[in-house]
């Protein structure tokens, strides 16, 4: 078979089962382990396969999200380290987007420390958290309140985005890939996150790789459209290198207590900037 033939018969295998392992897929194409690595990081590049831990499954379509509070129980210690990274980002003086989501509000406690700091943010927690930082210029953007999500949505929100000058914009997202991108369910959350980052000089992408390989409706940016992207270490090497070849810094971080693979923590690319004058 060529190549071609091959990735074809390898994705109607995983539509049959959801998931194989990289010994099976030796035995089922009858090639070695390193042809099948070649061609699981060939569809994943493409945003039809993802990677796990000793194998493959198919790329998934996120269709809801769950509400915060069940996104604030989980990979504790994977957001921990994703929001300490995107705090070294942050100086004196800057102007910052804090997009919603349980990741960048683990972000909050790092700015305490941070002095002239003005934050635009439409998550209602992060707004709240905030609202006593004795040296902060805080706007909590209006609009639509999403319930579940503890955040303003849609135009309104956007369209008062829109109106700063913003060094960096942290971004969140529920799916994302090298193939489409950042991706939601949610077509209310687009307007927002894409004003956030056409209004930034640089915007960062924190996402979780336990959401790498999965895809919403509607996409938000391609990942080039990002200046870097925070993730934690369950990412796969072949992800992390084919992120790179885009030219897009790319930080894997370790949490507390974890052990990173391959790609493993560093800042790789990720841009530090100085406030707007």
């Amino acid at each position: 078979m060529i190549p071609a033939q091959r990735r074809e018969l390898l994705l109607r295998e995983l539509r049959g089962t959801g998931v194989l392992s990289v010994k099976e897929l030796c035995d089922i194409l009858g090639v070695s382990h390193m042809t099948v690595r070649r061609d699981i990081m060939t569809l994943e590049e493409e945003g039809r396969v993802r990677s796990v831990p000793g194998g493959v499954e198919l790329a998934s379509q996120v269709r809801s999200e769950p509400s915060y509070l069940d996104k604030s129980r989980v990979h504790l210690d994977e957001k921990r380290a994703m929001a300490q990274a995107a705090a070294a980002l942050v100086g004196d003086g800057q102007t910052v987007y804090l997009d919603a989501g349980t990741t960048l509000g683990h972000l909050v406690p790092s700015l305490w420390g941070v002095t002239g700091l003005t934050v635009i943010t439409n998550d209602l927690t992060t707004a709240a958290a905030l609202s006593d930082h004795p040296d902060l210029s805080l706007y909590f953007v209006g609009g639509q309140i999403d319930r579940e999500n503890r955040s303003a949505v849609g135009d309104i929100a956007a369209d008062t985005v829109s109106e700063f000058n913003i060094d960096v914009a942290f971004v969140s997202t529920s799916s994302w890939d090298i193939g489409r991108g950042s991706t939601t369910p949610s077509r209310a959350k687009v307007a927002v996150k894409r004003a956030a980052m056409a209004a930034a000089s640089a915007s960062v992408l924190v996402a979780g790789a336990d959401k790498y390989g999965a895809f919403g409706t509607f996409k938000v940016a391609a990942l080039e459209s990002f200046s870097s992207v925070i993730t934690d270490d369950r990412l796969a090497d072949s992800s992390a290198r084919a992120i790179r070849e885009l030219g897009v810094g790319l930080e894997v971080v370790t949490p507390q207590g974890g052990s990173g693979e391959g790609a493993g923590p560093g800042s790789d690319g990720v841009v530090r900037l100085q406030p707007t004058v």
